[in-house]
């Protein structure tokens, strides 16, 4: 099936990638949106062939501390959820070298404390895992004291970003 590219967006159906979760998909007449990316950490990874991709919306950077919840519900955390998008989006015929990746969210609310500094940690977290399996995102939107929304047009791997105050902006 080619992707309907030209459908306005008001003819796609919108699918909500919850707060500590994850979804993946090849229909070309969705669009992928999360919302409240704070200090969770939001990360797209889209296969412009295929034209497939996913959207994980993790709230924390490791389940070292928590393996139950880890197991019971991924992706919550960078470390099983980041590898669970991809095994995902491999299964729907995404290839590594055709991804595009973005991450976004990582935001900075509450003190500068290490303890706290959870919207750095969630960043540091995905840039060091997808290096080490040699992944490099082409495009990062983190920071600030702002919570983003994302949406991700399956169709096109076109990205509009939205954040308080500002104009929605494709990325």
């Amino acid at each position: 099936m080619t992707p309907n590219k030209g459908a306005p967006e008001s003819c796609k159906k919108m699918v909500v990638v919850g707060v500590g979760n994850m979804l993946t998909s090849s229909d070309p007449h969705t669009i992928l949106v999360t919302h409240s990316l704070g200090s969770c950490i939001g990360v797209v990874a889209y296969d412009p062939v295929a034209h497939v991709g996913g959207m994980l919306h993790a709230m924390l950077p490791s389940s070292a501390a928590n393996h139950d919840r880890a197991v019971a519900r991924p992706f919550v955390f960078v470390d099983t959820g980041l590898p669970a998008l991809f095994n995902a989006i491999y299964g729907l015929g995404g290839n590594k070298d055709r991804l595009l990746v973005t991450i976004t969210g990582g935001a900075q609310f509450l003190t500068r404390s290490p303890i706290f500094n959870i919207g750095p940690r969630n960043v540091a977290s995905v840039t060091d895992l997808l290096l080490s399996n040699g992944i490099i995102a082409h495009l990062v939107e983190c920071g600030g004291q702002y919570s983003r929304t994302l949406r991700l047009d399956l169709a096109s791997g076109g990205l509009i970003l939205d954040a308080p105050g500002c104009q929605p902006r494709h990325l």
